[in-house]
């Protein structure tokens, strides 16, 4: 039991207490090599905070399944909501340096040093969107381990705690891996607590909370963000010109046609699977543009149980209270798996920004933080494909005017859909800007004139085959 400074508690309590009333998500890193003590500390740390807002992460050694998802998705998925406090035991530098001791390549694309970016890129997006990223080492020299360790085991009731340290310590040296990242100069400093007095060292981890928060606190309180989309008076734009009498497929051609490219992507479903190849299709485009009719026909011969359709609509309270790409981070396909995201993470940049949801500087960032999201996803073995479906506006017209006198298709059209077309210039110069600046080698845009449904639809079904089958080839190279 660690015997904790009552007035730093106390002060502890009423910083949290604030960052919870304003709304800023915590996380706390605690690392340390085993036998450190930082248990103990983390313990005392989640005994002192509010139990309504506050929940303990702990980082156990990857299993199979979490080696079927991306490096990152865990904590995508367990990241704190806004006013919450994580408490993480061990994180991703201790599951990183399990992937890499360990030499864990299965299912996964095990490049190290890309996922080494991937976690500075996932620290900076999330410190960026107002999350409070407090990270500690716990140090403590291998006299201390030792005695810690001997005193495990001659308790038989925790005798099997200190063989399993053991067999960590023996596996790698976690302080020397550790030290590399230690060093490193990323947006969330390390402080290093020396665990050779543990009433010191839990003083020294609450007086640094303490401090880093208030310095959070003043900054949140001064902060008075723009909201602007910053528009163009007179847009011309210069991507979306095309010549939709020309992007056509015959009926009959097209019924000749689809039933063949349908099942080779079950044969591509099933490729993807027998190689672990996770595919994210994305899919945006104008309204009544033709997007879930597209994705319809794309997962026709499909196995079921190897794809996840997410057709996605404005966020629910909770997915407001988390970073914008917590809802779809979650959602990402594992190994072998199929995801379609009939819209997407792309609304950062397309309705956020025209109806002024959310404040100039966070959506114009997002450009970035979202390449650096679809990297993660790359570098852990996703293929990524993005479809912008174009619409030429009379199209549109008269695709709403359809749906209002069919009396099966009425439910498709909403007084929402008549208004934003009030805002069709806008859409279309935000939706050049987000292809322009997210158009990747490793996540590609793929603009398709949409006024012929069957034109599209084809289109679609062939890109997404090229790609596969490209990524197949490689594959097999490798094997």
């Amino acid at each position: 039991m660690i015997s904790i400074d009552k007035e730093l508690e106390f002060e502890l309590g009423e910083v949290t207490r604030r960052t919870h009333d304003l709304n800023i998500p915590v996380m706390i890193i605690i690392e340390g090599a085993p036998a450190s003590g930082k248990s103990r500390l983390a313990n005392a740390l989640y005994m002192s905070l509010d139990a309504k807002y506050t929940d303990f992460i702990a980082t156990r050694p990857p299993r199979e399944a979490d080696l079927r998802y991306p490096f990152l998705h865990r904590y995508w998925y367990h990241l704190p909501k806004d006013g919450d406090i994580n408490i993480h035991f061990r994180s991703w530098y201790s599951q990183l340096i399990e992937y890499k001791d360990y030499r864990i390549k299965r299912n996964i694309n095990a490049d190290f040093k890309q996922i080494e970016d991937d976690m500075r890129n996932f620290e900076k997006t999330l410190t960026d969107n107002g999350y409070e990223i407090l990270k500690f080492y716990i140090n403590t020299d291998k006299e201390v381990r030792e005695r810690h360790l001997q005193k495990l085991k001659n308790n038989p009731v925790l005798k099997w705690k200190a063989e399993e340290f053991q067999s960590r310590l023996q596996h790698h040296d976690y302080d020397l891996e550790m030290e590399h990242f230690l060093m490193d100069e990323t947006v969330c400093p390390w402080t290093r607590i020396d665990f050779h007095n543990k009433e010191e060292a839990a003083n020294t981890l609450y007086s640094s909370i303490i401090k880093q928060l208030k310095i959070r606190i003043k900054r949140e309180q001064e902060n008075k963000p723009q909201i602007d989309g910053m528009f163009q008076r007179d847009f011309k734009t210069g991507l979306f010109t095309f010549d939709f009498d020309k992007e056509s497929i015959g009926k009959n051609e097209y019924k000749d046609m689809l039933p063949a490219l349908q099942s080779r992507m079950r044969e591509i479903q099933f490729q993807l699977y027998q190689a672990k190849i996770p595919l994210v299709l994305v899919y945006e485009g104008m309204d009544a543009a033709g997007k879930g009719g597209n994705i319809k026909r794309t997962r026709a011969l499909l196995d079921p149980t190897g794809y996840k359709n997410n057709a996605i609509g404005a966020p629910a309270d909770i997915e407001l209270a988390h970073h914008y790409l917590w809802r779809f981070a979650k959602r990402t396909p594992r190994s072998g798996h199929i995801g379609f995201f009939d819209r997407s993470w792309y609304g950062r940049v397309l309705v956020e920004r025209i109806e002024g949801f959310t404040p100039a500087s966070a959506w114009q960032r997002a450009y970035d933080e979202i390449n650096n999201f679809e990297k993660s996803l790359y570098n852990s073995g996703a293929i990524i494909i993005k479809f912008f479906l174009s619409l030429d506006k009379n199209e549109q017209l008269e695709r709403f005017k359809e749906r209002e006198n069919n009396p099966e298709k009425r439910w498709k059209i909403t007084d929402e859909d008549w208004r934003n077309r009030e805002k069709w210039d806008l859409y279309l110069e935000a939706s050049e800007d987000m292809i322009r600046k997210t158009d990747t080698a490793y996540a590609p845009w793929k603009v398709i004139p949409a006024n012929d449904k069957r034109y599209a639809r084809i289109t679609a079904l062939r890109t997404i085959i090229k790609i596969c089958e490209e990524h197949l080839a490689k594959a097999d190279k490798r094997v």
